[in-house]
């Protein structure tokens, strides 16, 4: 339940439309439901805007089939993280409706429209194609939590022609998601190019020095240029959650 749809209930009781016990029903589930495998969280909406997001690694199908089954009772729209293809293929039978992101492994269901709100663009920069998973699971959740979002893909440092060519397109961000593995020299660049926040992401990719991303979560904690900052390895959904926020600042 979102602030939207609890005002429509309390005004439905204040004229008469929805008697006491009715709207009991309705709030039944707040601010939480034991569904035996979760609790579910459905009164997150109301207190921070955005729909409990579910992460589908660890979960067995079966735990992930109830969840989702018993949010979608709610109305609200739906985001999975971290689900493999063939669990992604078992929740497109049972939710038609639903879309699938192979890439980001990530299954998106909005049974509301998702309206767009913010400041401006959320613009996802990505290093190279390697880094695409990341990107794109940053950039399928900024979309789904209601951004109006952008791509920039495979721009890496080895090649600054290519994302110098893109500037005017850096600049016209409110906030810039920048993914890259390897050294994480990226977001440096970026960061020194716009007057905007911007995310950094560090990814897994790379040789053995790169410690599986940990080279580039210490290049990018130590970048050089202001208002840059960091979250975990490979965690393009903590990013695009992060822009969120930052591009609703000031919203009620």
């Amino acid at each position: 339940m979102d602030p939207t749809e609890l005002k429509k209930l309390l005004s439905a009781l204040r004229e008469g439309q929805l008697s006491v016990e009715e709207g009991v029903e309705r709030l039944r589930t707040l601010p939480f439901e034991d569904v035996g495998v979760a609790l579910i969280d459905h009164h997150r909406e109301l207190r921070q805007g955005i729909p409990e997001v579910i992460l589908g690694q660890g979960k067995t199908l079966g735990q992930i089939l109830t969840i989702v089954t018993k949010m979608a009772e709610q109305g609200s729209n739906i985001l999975i993280t971290r689900l493999d293809r063939e669990k992604g293929d078992a929740l497109l039978a049972r939710f038609p409706a639903g879309e699938y992101h192979p890439e980001a492994r990530a299954f998106a269901l909005a049974q509301k429209p998702v309206k767009v709100r913010g400041k401006g663009k959320v613009v996802v920069v990505c290093a190279g194609t390697s880094d695409l998973p990341v990107a794109r699971e940053a950039a399928v959740t900024a979309k789904i939590l209601g951004n109006d979002v952008e791509e920039i893909v495979d721009v890496g440092v080895a090649g600054i022609h290519r994302l110098l060519a893109r500037a005017e397109r850096l600049r016209e961000a409110a906030v810039v998601i920048v993914v890259a593995g390897m050294e994480g020299a990226l977001p440096s660049v970026v960061g020194g190019m716009v007057a905007v926040p911007v995310i950094a992401v560090p990814t897994s990719v790379g040789y053995g020095a790169a410690f599986g991303g940990v080279a580039a979560l210490l290049g990018m904690l130590n970048s050089c240029a202001s208002g840059v900052t960091v979250v975990n390895i490979d965690n393009g959904f903590g990013a695009a959650f992060a822009a969120t926020r930052i591009n609703r600042l000031g919203e009620r």
